[in-house]
């Protein structure tokens, strides 16, 4: 009882940190090390002690995406420095209209997510952008990461035919492709796209009709009117990360991203090299981000590592794995739980998946069916606060705070998600 109390405790206490601004360095371990106590976890020494779980999570998320976030963070500036994200933004206003500019965000992070880029490298790389947009158009700010985020990952990160993680994850399990039950998450991707669309637009216009509006920051960047490059020269770079992401993805896995952003970040310096305003700050400000959004991501994902390693953690998904009643309800609470614990999509399916594949297959159960709901339910509870992705996004590339910022988030990718899982297991049972 008391390492169970131990581990809820400790992430809720986690969240509460989180939501108030405290410095992830701090709140993640102290918070996993509450979780080690009250587990009888060795701290120093041992077997399995705390300090190598927490710093083996650590240091292996450091390992995996350093290139990634520091290239996509550079991109970002790159894309910021040289004007084309304001040139875009203003191409875009002028054709569309202002009304148009929440669309122009979510849109752009849904072809980037659908071709094969990382989530954290859309949020780097669409950024700008979406921060040119929402100032044409003076739409308030703290939306920002609500738009990078559902552009990112609902209707998109575990469809069918998505090349993002989650959706491949199950194939090694349930033997299925990734168009594994198209026709059902095709409908639930065009509900979750229309109504989190509806949604997300309605929440703007109402704080817009209660005064709010966009306020410039200090550090926000300022490009002089006459440095403006031509709009088509911030949308090739775009399209040389989509191209190569896509074009490698099989070759090289998540590391093709590598090439992808590095072509990315070349080609900006040859196309706009006349246009940088700024070329050695913008890389001391891409560096010193990129590493402040890795560390901060690494802390969350080293509390994670530590609660995996407790016998609570163990007990818990052995619990959420025997659910009583119909299969795919199961796993849908069995993931999104395990998820929500670890905040990590990919972290839930890896967990949950060596015991629920071989249970429910043996049962009878459909496995395109279940690898769609398993799919679908690791995008939805992994985005609590904690979650390594939304607090990159929300504190490291669009400066915000959790508390302004992170509620119309989870609109997007918590309750929407929920809604499009309830219609694909409606439907998986109707049909």
């Amino acid at each position: 009882m008391l390492s169970m109390l131990g581990l809820v405790g400790g992430l809720v206490l986690l969240i509460v940190l989180t939501m108030r601004g405290m410095n992830l360095f701090i709140s993640a371990p102290l918070c996993a090390l509450i979780v080690a106590v009250s587990n009888h976890m060795a701290i120093l020494t041992g077997d399995e002690y705390f300090v190598a779980a927490y710093m083996s999570g650590f240091t292996s998320f450091i390992a995996s995406w350093f290139f990634m976030f520091l290239l996509g963070s550079l991109f970002g500036k790159f894309m910021e420095d040289t004007g084309a994200a304001d040139s875009v933004a203003r191409w875009i206003v002028d054709r569309l209209g202002m009304k148009k500019a929440v669309f122009a965000v979510v849109a752009a992070c849904a072809i980037l997510t659908y071709g094969g880029v990382n989530l954290f490298v859309v949020a780097f790389s669409v950024y700008p952008m979406a921060l040119s947009l929402f100032k044409d158009a003076n739409l308030p700010r703290r939306f920002i990461p609500a738009a990078l985020a559902f552009g990112s990952v609902t209707f998109t990160m575990t469809s069918a035919g998505s090349p993002e993680i989650q959706n491949w994850i199950p194939i090694k399990y349930l033997g299925t492709s990734p168009y594994a039950g198209w026709e059902v998450s095709l409908v639930v991707a065009i509900f979750m796209a229309l109504f989190g669309y509806w949604w997300l637009k309605r929440m703007i216009a109402k704080a817009v009709a209660n005064g709010e509006q966009f306020h410039g920051r200090d550090d926000d960047p300022h490009i002089p009117e006459r440095d403006y490059p031509h709009p088509i020269t911030g949308l090739i770079p775009l399209l040389v990360v989509l191209a190569l992401s896509f074009s490698f993805h099989d070759m090289f896995g998540h590391n093709a991203l590598i090439l992808a952003l590095g072509g990315g970040v070349i080609s900006i310096m040859i196309i706009n090299s006349k246009h940088f305003h700024n070329i050695n700050n913008a890389i001391t400000e891409g560096t010193t981000g990129a590493l402040i959004a890795i560390g901060n991501t690494a802390a969350v994902v080293g509390f994670g590592a530590v609660a995996k390693s407790t016998d609570a953690f163990q007990l818990a998904v052995e619990v959420m794995t025997q659910i009583p009643g119909n299969e795919l309800i199961g796993a849908a609470v069995a993931v999104s739980v395990i998820a929500g614990l670890t905040g990590s999509a990919s972290g839930g399916q890896a967990i949950a998946l060596p015991l629920l594949a071989p249970h429910y297959i043996d049962q009878g159960v459909n496995p395109e069916e279940l690898h769609r709901v398993v799919a679908i339910s690791s995008g939805a509870l992994d985005t609590l606060p904690h979650n390594g992705y939304v607090v990159t996004t929300i504190r490291a590339i669009c400066k915000e705070t959790h508390a302004s910022a992170y509620w119309s988030m989870f609109a997007m990718t918590g309750v929407v998600p929920l809604i499009g899982l309830a219609i694909a297991i409606g439907l998986f049972i109707l049909f």
